[in-house]
């Protein structure tokens, strides 16, 4: 919901790293591995309980795998890229509830649904994506829902940041992802069936 409605008012902040790393002659693949060192690194800081250098991480991860996207918009995207970008989202997603899993066992069973359905929601994302013939000004056509990868990141992060606390965090999180597959499979019933 985040990444739909509010990109155009922080792109201006985007497009700046972009711009610098873009004169530093970094490419998109380059920020997006970048992106994927730092984010997966966020999990096992979470780990060792070192919570809040790994949330700092986490955010400059994110923030990198916005500047990606622009760079490959501006300078042209190639269809691996794409893979990339989206399985390395999932990748430091994994590292992050891993990490949690490892540090807070007795949140192993509600972070297991939890990854199930992010399983769940970015199938259907990717199915109604490779299905539809329509694009958006990503590479592929883009699902929008209300857990995106800003809701996401927040969630995550305060998850990151209540710690053993956090049991609430990640249902609430679980509800908002239910939510988002099933807009996602309406959507994509609606979509495909015409």
């Amino acid at each position: 919901m985040l990444d739909t409605h509010c990109r155009k008012y922080i792109q201006p902040f985007i497009l700046g790293g972009a711009n610098i790393l873009m004169k530093l002659k970094f490419s998109a693949d380059q920020v997006t591995i970048l992106a994927l060192f730092l984010g997966l690194a966020t999990g096992y800081l979470v780990y060792l309980d070192h919570p809040f250098i790994g949330l700092g991480l986490l955010w400059i991860s994110g923030y990198l795998d916005a500047v990606d996207g622009t760079i490959a918009r501006t300078k042209g995207s190639t269809p691996f890229g794409t893979v990339m970008d989206i399985t390395f989202d999932r990748l430091v997603e994994i590292g992050i509830i891993l990490g949690m899993a490892c540090r807070y066992k007795e949140f192993t069973f509600i972070l297991l649904v939890l990854a199930c359905t992010i399983i769940v929601s970015m199938t259907i994302f990717l199915v109604t994506g490779t299905m539809a013939n329509k694009k958006s000004e990503k590479s592929f056509y883009y699902q929008a829902g209300l857990a995106e990868r800003s809701e996401g990141f927040i969630m995550f992060s305060t998850m990151i940041i209540l710690g053993e606390k956090a049991y609430w965090v990640i249902i609430i999180f679980i509800i908002m992802i239910i939510v988002t597959v099933l807009q996602r499979f309406f959507e994509a019933k609606k979509i495909l069936n015409n």
